[in-house]
């Protein structure tokens, strides 16, 4: 069984709450989201938000803070075989609902098909997300260009 081990990122300022499903194997060692180099959520977050895209951290912190963004995983833990969304199962999910009662959530977007699936089997009662495509590089049907077209979306809740 795996164990989610990063704390979500929001604070009283959040408007838009994105949702992955859970963290790759890369990222639960570093204990950071989407911590392995070939995912392109920082990059695509990056170019969505006309900023450098962060390298450590606590820049990526501030990014999602400073845009009023919280980030978080739908599941709390799971067996899963290393990184693979398709392998997952014996699903926990984390206390969305915690995130919702203390920040002034406008929408929620969940980071492909994967964490909208597991949303919206284990997350009944809370409203509807915006599916994105994935970020990971396992989704190869999306170039960089074309994650960032769909990510732009996120720019219209955080005005």
């Amino acid at each position: 069984m795996a164990e989610h081990n990063i704390f979500p990122i929001f604070d009283q300022n959040s408007k838009i709450l994105i949702l992955g499903s859970f963290p790759s194997v890369k990222s639960r060692e570093a204990r950071f989201f989407y911590h392995h180099p070939q995912n392109r959520f920082w990059r695509v977050l990056a170019q969505v938000l006309k900023c450098p895209e962060p390298q450590t951290i606590g820049e990526k912190k501030d990014l999602l803070l400073s845009h009023g963004i919280a980030l978080w995983d739908v599941i709390k833990s799971c067996d899963i075989d290393g990184s693979s969304d398709s392998s997952i199962r014996n699903v926990s999910v984390n206390d969305i609902g915690m995130i919702l009662s203390a920040a002034p959530i406008k929408r929620i977007f969940v980071n492909g098909a994967t964490a909208e699936k597991l949303y919206k089997k284990h997350c009944v009662g809370l409203p509807a997300p915006i599916r994105l495509p994935s970020t990971s590089s396992a989704n190869a049907a999306f170039s960089l260009s074309r994650l960032v077209g769909e990510w732009s979306v996120i720019a219209d809740y955080l005005i």
